[in-house]
């Protein structure tokens, strides 16, 4: 059975979509005889409905519920499949690092969602299109780390070396500009 995560004019993230929408609809899909949905999804007028799993809160998105966002980081198992190239064949494609194929990085649990890139930019550099592959897969563990450092230091900030204050520097621009956590218009003109 399912309940309802969201509800009407909530912001949620749109993970899917990589953009910020408003619930519009809640739709229980209920099933005759029993008192519970079967499942519950939600329309934010992005032309599908979306699940729970593809929807995230502000409050989460924010960090305003640490413990939820490192669950949503743990669900997340992105990874690397191989499409077959379809316009050259293995041999013409030798000089690569996998022969007639191209990597796809799957961000979704139903292998449909990700990122991937034309035939003719993986021709150009196939070893620079591999690399960036690599790092989105281990992104999402990067992120939970550079959390978990900021938190750490955020316990206790005399305990930090000299020579980590910059690095900690870096991951708060970086987690600021992952979450979108923006500073007002008069701070960022100082």
């Amino acid at each position: 059975m399912a309940k309802a995560l969201f509800h009407k004019s909530q912001r949620v993230f749109v993970k899917p979509v990589g953009t910020w929408a408003l619930v519009e609809k809640v739709n229980p899909h209920w099933v005759k005889d029993v008192e519970e949905p079967l499942r519950v999804t939600y329309d934010v007028g992005l032309g599908r409905e979306f699940t729970a799993g593809e929807l995230v809160s502000e409050d989460v998105m924010h960090g305003r519920d640490r413990n939820s966002a490192d669950q949503d980081l743990d669900l997340e198992h992105w990874r690397i499949q191989r499409a077959k190239n379809r316009w050259q064949e293995a041999d013409e494609t030798a000089a690569h690092p996998y022969p007639g194929t191209f990597p796809v990085v799957m961000t979704d649990e139903n292998d449909w969602g990700g990122w991937r890139v034309p035939g003719s930019e993986y021709d150009r550099d196939p070893h620079k299109i591999e690399y960036q592959a690599r790092l989105i897969v281990n992104s999402p563990r990067m992120l939970k780390i550079c959390r978990q450092l900021a938190e750490l230091v955020s316990q206790d900030p005399d305990s930090l070396p000299a020579g980590m204050k910059k690095t900690l520097k870096e991951c708060q621009l970086v987690l600021r500009h992952v979450y979108e956590i923006t500073d007002s218009p008069r701070q960022a003109a100082e």
